[in-house]
């Protein structure tokens, strides 16, 4: 089969370090299933694969000498391995990409996120969906949605599933529920956004532009701030104390600007950029609120006034994408149109390294879909419903 694969020796810019080669095609061992790939979805997560950093992915999977990246999925069942019952070949599918192994206890009864050997598919395992053949294990798969095309249904799983557990079941998201939402125009936020418009909570979102702000307004927010006019707040690290008296002071207008909008503070914030704004976000959140975190685009070492978080009663919330059952339960909002995927460009197989290179200098506007075995955008409908939303302006 042809793969975009990154080996070893050639961790570095992505367009270095994926290659075009001819691979065997995978055969799938006990409970796991082999997918013919229709399309895939671009994430961050690669683009670390390519870099080699923070840790290179060839210490997740040492005993495999190559790295097919990819962990959003749109397919056809191929072939299943032994004790595989539900699916069978000819399914249509989509894929989340959680892993863990059967055997560990957590997995039954607790939750497969707390198992030792849980991995993230297609960045901490290889096989992943850049290639015309896929293996996953069998409870990564869900029903495809029939109203949507082979490429929209690959776009979503990743920051969909991950943003439904973070506000869904991590926070409890309730109607009433204020939400300040970080980076809400790109590919998590756009999720949160509609999240909380579905459950009848109000949010903010954080953009760069107006055009994202139009957006995310039309996706339900109740209005918007421009991080633009906030610059000063942003934590950058190793700023001394007339510094941080001035980022403290921008911190406290941003505050002010939020809560005008919501009409009171927030009850949740919805955190994945990391150092230079988790300060704000606890200082923002009410007292007895939640900060919930995913990630930490801007860097994962935290400092922050202590105080605002153990005097006001405050709680941050650690979130790791979705367990099977979340990602079954977000992936029938899909299927009944109520949350809709956000995709702006559609790329075709060759490109893949340039996908992700455009995420690495951040020329991206949103979520990017590639084109597998699917020969053009479009194709893959079996019903009538709203497909994506196609957005000129996102992450």
């Amino acid at each position: 089969m042809a793969a975009w694969v990154i080996r070893k020796e050639r961790q570095g810019e992505p367009v270095d370090a994926f290659r075009l080669e001819e691979i065997e095609v995978p055969q799938p061992g006990a409970f796991e299933v082999v997918v013919r790939v229709m399309a895939a979805g671009v994430n961050f997560n690669n683009v670390w694969a390519a870099l080699g950093e923070p840790v290179s992915v060839f210490r997740y999977h040492p005993d495999e000498d190559h790295h097919i990246g990819g962990s959003d999925a749109s397919g056809i069942v191929w072939k299943v391995g032994e004790g595989v019952t539900r699916w069978k070949p000819g399914d249509e599918v989509v894929v989340h990409c959680n892993q863990a192994s059967y055997e560990d206890p957590e997995v039954h009864g607790l939750d497969p996120l707390a198992a030792p050997s849980q991995r993230i598919w297609g960045y901490e395992t290889s096989w992943g969906s850049f290639a015309q053949f896929c293996k996953v294990q069998a409870q990564q798969l869900l029903p495809k949605p029939r109203h949507l095309a082979w490429e929209e249904a690959a776009s979503y799983g990743l920051t969909y599933f991950t943003a439904y557990r973070m506000l869904i079941d991590r926070c409890g998201l309730q109607a009433g529920h204020r939400v300040l939402i970080w980076g809400a125009a790109g590919g998590l936020g756009v999720f949160a956004t509609q999240l909380c418009a579905l459950t009848g909570a109000d949010s903010v979102g954080v953009v760069s532009s107006a055009e994202k702000g139009e957006l995310i307004e039309k996706l339900g927010a109740v209005g918007h701030v421009n991080r633009g006019d906030f610059d000063g707040m942003m934590r950058r690290g190793g700023e001394g104390p007339d510094e941080e008296k001035a980022r403290f002071k921008e911190s406290r207008r941003f505050c002010q600007a939020v809560e005008e909008i919501l009409g009171g503070a927030p009850d949740i914030v919805f955190e994945h950029v990391g150092r230079a704004t988790f300060p704000t976000s606890v200082l923002a959140v009410k007292p007895f609120g939640k900060v919930v975190i995913c990630g930490a685009t801007s860097g994962y070492q935290l400092d922050f006034d202590v105080r605002y978080l153990w005097m006001r009663q405050k709680e941050i919330v650690g979130s790791h994408f979705a367990n099977a059952w979340e990602a079954t339960r977000a992936n029938e909002l899909i299927e009944q149109s109520k949350i809709r995927p956000v995709l702006w460009r559609t790329m075709g197989f060759e490109g893949v390294a340039e996908a992700h290179q455009l995420l690495r200098d951040n020329r991206h506007l949103g979520k990017i879909a590639i084109l597998v075995g699917t020969t053009a955008e479009g194709q893959g409908r079996t019903a009538e419903g709203p497909g994506a939303i196609r957005a000129e302006v996102g992450a």
